[in-house]
């Protein structure tokens, strides 16, 4: 991934007409950007466009939605994927935070218009409005259940909402700084928030008590990630039993992207530390690929996989270039990473090129959600895009 490929963000409508032209680059570090262009010749006998590419580029396969091309001398290859579809009324600011319900029905997003709301994932049309939060909402995710969400703002409060009625059924009052992120423990029966007064706490549902502060960083806590530890990783033993309103903690590791340039592994249960990781910048978000490996990206533009039984050098290092890393999901055997030059692109194993999702232009895309095979992204631009990985 040493060469990334470029291609005009709205490259679908340019090639939409006879003639139609969009523009290429190909940028390695340390060398001269190389530019091109894909041009539009007419419709081969079978509807699909007929698109040549200029001198050092080659055009592979081309669907409506999609088209593979490569530069040879840098020996990169990527796939170029169009919004199935857009949603551009579920918000009229930049859409900061969105999640998709586990059956794939439900979306839920948060917006600097100062709105949280829920919408139909397959058409965008609006269900409920989610209100009670006091300045801007940060994150917001659903419950297993896709019935319930969970959110955390500005206001340093945690709420849980009725996905049905949009009533907040409990309110969580701790942090002394806006929340950034959360996370769920199993079911959800415990939760888990970050903030930027530089503490992690887990939190009871059914009693609406915080049940303990598993660190104090001194630092902001950008990000947070919970998994199932590998078996032969030393948690640490609790200093004192835990509470038996505790479900789901044991065995469990916590990620924390922090913004003091470290990540850290936490055990969940026992609040012992069990790796720290010194990366170049800011780490924003941290996700795991497996209980041995996990991802975390930072401010300048840098993913660090790591194997979490020896943190001490990462197993590889992504940069496609300096714009920060903002949003990080696993996604079958790979992941998919969101920057904030308005890329959003997926790596996959089985995969010899990348798959790029275009579209958001040079606009932040600030998280990136899925259901089965189908993709959405929020943007600053305030539009969703939903992605269809059958269209491929």
């Amino acid at each position: 991934m040493a060469a990334t490929l470029r291609i005009q963000s709205d490259w679908s409508r340019a090639l939409s007409r006879d003639e139609g032209e969009a523009w290429l680059s190909c940028r390695s570090p340390g060398k001269p950007t190389l530019y091109g262009s894909v041009t539009r010749r007419g419709l081969s006998s079978d509807g699909v466009p007929d698109i040549v590419a200029s001198e050092g580029f080659v055009v592979g396969e081309v669907t409506k939605k999609s088209i593979l091309i490569s530069c040879p001398h840098e020996n990169a290859c990527t796939k170029f994927l169009a919004p199935y579809t857009s949603f551009c009324r579920i918000h009229q600011k930049s859409i900061t935070c969105l999640d998709i319900s586990s059956g794939g029905g439900l979306g839920v997003s948060t917006s600097t218009d100062g709105t949280m709301k829920i919408w139909q994932a397959a058409n965008g049309e609006i269900r409920r409005l989610l209100e009670g939060h006091v300045y801007d909402v940060n994150c917001c995710r659903f419950f297993p259940s896709g019935l319930v969400v969970l959110s955390g703002g500005m206001d340093a409060q945690l709420k849980i909402w009725s996905a049905e009625d949009a009533s907040c059924v409990v309110t969580f009052k701790g942090h002394k700084g806006g929340i950034l992120d959360t996370a769920i423990v199993d079911r959800g029966r415990n939760v888990l928030s970050c903030s930027r007064d530089g503490t992690v706490r887990l939190w009871d549902c059914g009693k609406s008590a915080c049940l303990g502060v598993i660190a104090d960083c001194g630092s902001p806590v950008n990000g947070i990630a919970v998994g199932t530890a590998d078996n032969s990783l030393n948690l640490g033993s609790p200093e004192k039993p835990p509470s038996e309103r505790e479900v789901g903690t044991e065995g469990k590791i916590l990620l924390l992207a922090r913004e003091d340039k470290k990540l850290q592994g936490v055990g969940l249960q026992s609040r012992q530390p069990v790796f720290l990781f010194v990366g170049s910048d800011a780490f924003n978000c941290c996700t795991f690929l497996s209980s041995t490996y996990i991802l975390a990206g930072t401010q300048d533009g840098n993913i660090y996989q790591l194997d979490v039984r020896n943190t001490n050098a990462p197993v590889q290092v992504i940069h496609r270039s300096g714009a920060p890393v903002l949003s990080l999901l696993p996604y079958r055997d790979g992941f998919i990473a969101s920057q904030g030059d308005g890329t959003c692109f997926i790596v996959q194993q089985d995969l010899d090129y990348v798959l790029d999702l275009t579209e958001a232009d040079c606009d932040p895309v600030y998280k990136v959600a899925s259901w089965e095979k189908e993709i959405y992204t929020c943007c600053r631009d305030g539009i969703v895009r939903r992605y269809q990985l059958s269209d491929l």
